[in-house]
């Protein structure tokens, strides 16, 4: 190697940074002990910033572009040197690139629960996350303030905490905002601009900007988040009662259809006896009172009941039948020129079939009969005309 190539190699002469980690916010330029040659060539990339640091003083910032290292671009270092114009000396000087590009998707979140004054709910407790996204604007007070001698500065030693100032920013925030809980959902998007706002001036004596910061999720502690989804319920379903009701009926017929299932079979009875008492209540409501004791023939006359013989208990293994209950009396109605009158019993409307108000061609209804029917055609009322005298035959001839 010849005098002039040894030369040539303790010198410096083409400066630059190229990142490929994505992470990297600060990276020294290693020269090895080398001196940067007078007129070295400077390239400084978009979204880069190169910081001259001389015998530990911050000196020339450099914006993107490139530079030929001469006292007539370099004015706080030429100072410092306290060159004459015209000295071409290589010099000493440590570089630091300064990525100021946008950092995105920065997590942030709430380790502890934000007690908060709901105007609807009380004393609450909030949790919060979300993401930002950062940049340095200033590359020289970041340097001083946060980087100092670090050779290689990354985005993990400085969010923890830009993330403790987000959550103090939004602790006071929400604290203060009186926005109901359930309306925060509606107010993230303005409540993460007046956030970044209220942390603008903090983070900017650190060089640094929060161009944009979002609140994804608010949320409540999980036992009050279930009693808000039971509240929420409630109000879905409006009667209590009849869900009750519905509930109980769904799992009755679940259980019902479950094979082999005592319950089912339990319910099934306790079904059928409700049934039953319900049919009985019915028939009770229709009937027509009777005096005790006694039976009402048709036209009225009350008919003794016969002496009963003497009843003997029945073993309970007995195979005794058991007799029906007696047949319902109807009563009737009766239609005549759009208007009703009743109701009547079979008596009295064997009365009026006597006195001529109840014909074969008149309308008569009574419960459980499918609409007005002419009363000759009732089976039960047919009989009543069955048994009147025919017509008087006609008065013989005057002579």
């Amino acid at each position: 190697m010849g005098i002039f190539d040894f030369l040539r190699g303790e010198f410096i002469d083409v400066i630059t940074w190229t990142d490929d980690t994505r992470d990297t916010l600060v990276k020294r330029f290693e020269r090895e002990g080398h001196e940067i040659k007078y007129g070295a060539k400077l390239t400084v990339r978009e979204g880069q910033a190169a910081v001259f640091v001389h015998e530990g003083q911050l000196a020339d910032v450099f914006t993107p572009g490139m530079y030929m290292l001469e006292t007539n671009n370099m004015p706080i270092l030429t100072t410092l040197q306290h060159w004459d114009h015209g000295f071409q000396s290589p010099f000493k000087s440590e570089i630091y690139f300064v990525s100021t590009t946008r950092f995105n998707d920065l997590k942030w979140g709430t380790k502890n629960p934000i007690l908060c004054r709901d105007p609807e709910f009380g004393p609450v407790r909030l949790r919060a996350f979300g993401t930002y996204s950062i940049r340095i604007t200033d590359p020289a007070r970041f340097l001083t303030e946060i980087v100092g001698t670090d050779g290689e500065f990354t985005m993990d030693e400085i969010s923890y905490q830009i993330r403790n100032i987000i959550v103090q920013e939004f602790s006071q925030t929400i604290a203060s905002s009186n926005i109901p809980v359930l309306d925060m959902a509606a107010n993230t998007a303005d409540l993460g601009k007046l956030i970044s706002t209220e942390i603008g001036p903090k983070i900017a004596e650190y060089g640094l900007s929060v161009p944009e910061l979002y609140i994804e999720n608010i949320s409540l502690p999980a036992a009050v988040e279930e009693t808000l989804d039971k509240r929420t319920k409630m109000g879905i379903i409006g009667d209590l009662g009849r869900y009750t009701q519905f509930a109980a009926a769904e799992a009755m017929d679940a259980a019902a259809r479950t094979p082999g299932s005592q319950m089912g079979a339990g319910i099934g009875m306790g079904m059928g006896m409700a049934m039953a008492q319900q049919l009985g209540s019915t028939l009770q409501q229709n009937a027509t009172p009777q005096a005790a004791g006694q039976t009402v023939g048709p036209w009225g006359a009350r008919v003794e009941p016969a002496a009963s013989a003497p009843q003997h208990q029945a073993s309970p293994f007995s195979t005794v039948p058991v007799p029906p209950p007696p047949p319902i009396e109807h009563v009737w109605h009766i239609a005549d020129n759009g208007q009703t009158s009743g109701p009547y019993s079979k008596a009295r409307m064997g009365r009026m079939a006597q006195e001529g108000t109840l014909r074969r061609d008149s309308h008569v209804w009574t419960p459980g009969q499918n609409g007005w029917m002419h009363a000759g055609d009732v089976t039960e009322l047919a009989q009543l005309f069955t048994i009147m005298p025919p017509p008087p035959p006609p008065a013989p001839p005057v002579s």
